[in-house]
């Protein structure tokens, strides 16, 4: 019998109020319950029901968990003792007969009815469901599935971690998943991660109830996972050469070359890695890019371009590449011998096949590709993207699995079965469910985890345009036109694209806290869900994460304006324009710090606002120069390129505005042949007569063209500064 009325209640009264709840539920309809309204313990995700009691309950440091000898929960069982142990200063451990603690798993409908008498639980039903009750006689955690115990185990993580005397509330919490997908994308093309931290980034998603790993192991820059049929994927595209001079300089003794950057994961170590997901409750949702993104795999297998458009090695550049793959018979027997593969690897319902930023430019200039076309029936280049999509998902369907893929795909006559991936904001979730289609919301930017939470000076690199935790929480994920489309919204995901994360602890630092509230949006009901309430106990639980090894968190909220100071980085400074704008790393040193700088790289371009000139006299700048490694097409005759005015170029400062007049110039002489930043020499103020208030003063370079890409680190001026950077 339930524990609907805390310590004291007798049995007859348990009933009645259980009574009473379930005929109450009833008359309001299935609807989620009610808003909680009770103070909460440090919890994230928020759960569905919280129902006190009066009084505590003690567990023993050496308290016993029975009820697994029925599950395979073992080893994951060892681990989450091992982990609350650890944190909570405990000695719990596993036993075959009564416990303190008591795992419980129950028939689905049997489960069903229990909840119901509790908390509303809609038609969706009771997976990943569970209930945790602490009473004067102990603690009970029962669930229709293994994942609702393990689900059940987290919270009772937090709920121990909370108190480290392993004292805990009498309470009542029933729980289940607002949506099913509830993802997080890490892209291991770009930059590889090794597998002990794969795994150690699962272990932080499965604790905050988070349950699908999207995967993306193939790009342009580099394919990631072993292929036996195909070994030149990872021998050759595994492999590149980073960009900018520094790397170029780096040559291997053995081969008298650069130095080659990257790596692969074994069939063996993949096995290791999604067994290790299952263990803890997360699927793997592989990426295998198709057919644009392709580059890495052309490189290893050339034959697979559009003819007349070789490519000789993976690159080391970011954008959007024109190589695509071709339409010959063996190709598409290439790419099903890969998902054959694939698919043996990954047991999951879905294979992401990408499908997004196709370029058509090489297969409109292939006479070989138009006859390929006129073979197959195609009539339109535009819908060669169509015909690839639905050809792999005929193949793709006699092996059991279905496709999902990033929006474009809904340019293509999708099967019912395949899921539409919505990234250019909500726009395709609406269009999938329109048609049908169960989809996945990921919308850019709020959920791109490469845009940075901070420009504050030392933030890590990352794609411009700040991005915060309370951004992310206080997106609108079901907005009206979903609302009749429900059922169709498998959930959300967040996405680490790491272009511009090139470490694993800046994968870490760019996640938490804001993977945390992707967490809170697919788990919690949304009447429960608050951003004060979340920032607090995001407050309270910061000493878990600390416990955890993630120590490198970023902002929740947007930070407040800070005071100027005659020194301001290029982090600080306002940029000119706002066309493409990141946060670059400089390619040097080799090993090491490396600073960052935030760039506009059509427009290198920063400005210095409110300066006070009747005491300003001389500026002062650190600089630092990149490699132009983008892939932006016919952009590249857009990028302002301002000739020098003597010399080789130099760090130009206007006065008032971009357009003003020249007031200072600061040769970039010194800093040539230096891989990392320079400062330059100091250069007087040029004031025109009468300039003795403030203005503003615009600082770009000129240079002979777009490489390499000068940047600023900072920019000082002597005499005083006044105003708000931001």
């Amino acid at each position: 019998m339930l524990n609907a009325v805390r310590s004291g209640a007798n049995p007859i009264m348990r009933c009645l109020v259980a009574a009473c709840t379930a005929l109450l539920l009833a008359a309001c309809g299935t609807d989620r319950a009610a808003p909680l309204d009770v103070e909460l313990p440090a919890l994230i995700p928020v759960p569905l029901h919280v129902q006190y009691g009066e009084g505590a309950y003690r567990l023993a440091a050496d308290s016993r968990i029975s009820g697994v000898a029925h599950t395979d929960m073992h080893a994951t069982l060892e681990w989450m003792i091992g982990l609350i142990n650890e944190q909570a200063g405990l000695s719990l451990s596993l036993t075959d007969g009564p416990g303190a603690l008591r795992l419980e798993l129950e028939d689905s409908a049997a489960f069903a009815e229990t909840l119901a008498a509790i908390a509303a639980i809609d038609a969706r039903g009771v997976r990943e469901a569970y209930l945790l009750e602490i009473t004067d006689d102990g603690i009970r955690i029962a669930a229709s599935d293994e994942a609702g115990l393990f689900y059940g185990l987290t919270t009772l993580w937090q709920l121990l971690t909370a108190n480290s005397n392993g004292e805990l509330p009498l309470v009542t919490i029933v729980d289940a998943p607002e949506f099913e997908w509830r993802g997080v994308m890490l892209d291991s093309a770009r930059h590889m991660q090794s597998p002990a931290f794969i795994k150690r980034y699962i272990d932080w998603m499965a604790l905050h109830k988070l349950n699908v790993f999207h995967w993306h192991l193939t790009d342009d820059q580099a394919w990631r996972l072993e292929i036996r049929k195909y070994p030149d994927l990872t021998d050759v595209g595994a492999w590149r050469v980073p960009a900018g001079d520094a790397p170029a300089t780096d040559i291997d003794e053995a081969t008298g070359e650069p130095r080659k950057y990257g790596g692969y994961y074994s069939q063996e170590t993949v096995r290791d890695i999604v067994a290790h997901a299952a263990s803890r409750h997360v699927t793997i949702v592989p990426e295998i890019d198709v057919p644009g993104h392709a580059t890495a795999a052309i490189a290893a297998y050339p034959e697979l371009g559009v003819p007349g458009h070789g490519v000789d090695r993976v690159s080391a550049s970011w954008g959007i590449f024109e190589n695509v793959f071709n339409l010959e018979e063996d190709t598409f027997r290439f790419l099903e011998h890969v998902l054959s593969e694939v698919t043996e690897l990954f047991p999951g319902e879905y294979i992401h096949l990408g499908g997004d930023e196709v370029v058509t430019k090489q297969w409109l200039a292939s006479g070989r590709i138009a006859e390929r076309m006129q073979e197959l029936g195609v009539n339109d280049v535009q819908a060669l993207q169509n015909y690839y999509v639905e050809r792999l998902q005929d193949y793709l369907s006699t092996l059991g699995r279905k496709v999902i893929g990033w929006d474009e795909i809904l340019e293509s006559e999708l099967p019912p079965e395949a899921a539409v991936m919505s990234w250019r904001g909500v726009e395709g979730a609406i269009a999938a469910a329109a048609k049908g289609h169960k989809t996945v919301l990921s919308p850019a930017p709020t959920f791109y985890l490469d845009h940075v939470q901070t420009n504050a000076p030392g933030s890590p690199p990352g794609r411009g345009g700040i991005v915060t935790t309370e951004d992310i929480y206080g997106f609108d994920i079901t907005p009206d036109s979903l609302t009749e489309k429900r059922d169709l919204l498998l959930g959300l995901q967040a996405n680490v694209w790491t272009e511009h994360i090139r470490t694993e602890d800046r994968v870490v630092y760019m996640s938490f806290p804001r993977i945390l509230a992707i967490a809170e949006l697919g788990w919690s009901a949304p009447r429960n869900q608050s951003w004060a309430s979340f920032a607090e106990r995001l407050e309270r639980h910061g000493g878990r994460l600390d416990a955890l090894g993630i120590r490198s968190r970023g902002p929740a909220a947007r930070e407040p304006h800070v005071p100027r100071t005659a020194r301001l980085t290029g982090r600080e400074l306002k940029l000119c324009s706002n066309d493409i704008v990141l946060a670059l790393e400089d390619d040097a040193p080799l090993e090491g710090h490396r600073e960052s700088f935030l760039v506009d790289i059509m427009n290198p371009c920063w400005i210095l606002e409110d300066v006070d000139l009747s005491v300003a006299e001389s500026v002062a700048a650190s600089v630092g120069q990149l490699p132009f490694n983008f892939e932006i097409g016919d952009m590249i005759d857009d990028v302002v390129v301002e000739s020098p005015e003597s010399g080789d170029g130099e760090l130009r400062v206007r006065l008032g505005s971009c357009d003003g007049p020249v007031v200072a110039l600061l040769p970039l002489v010194p800093a040539f042949g230096n891989h990392g930043v320079t400062k330059l020499p100091a250069a007087r103020l040029e004031l025109p007569e009468g300039a003795s208030d403030s203005h503003d003063l615009c600082f770009s370079f000129t240079r002979h063209g777009v490489e390499p890409m000068w940047v600023v680190n900072w920019v000082e001026v002597f005499g005083g500064v006044s105003g708000d950077s931001r």
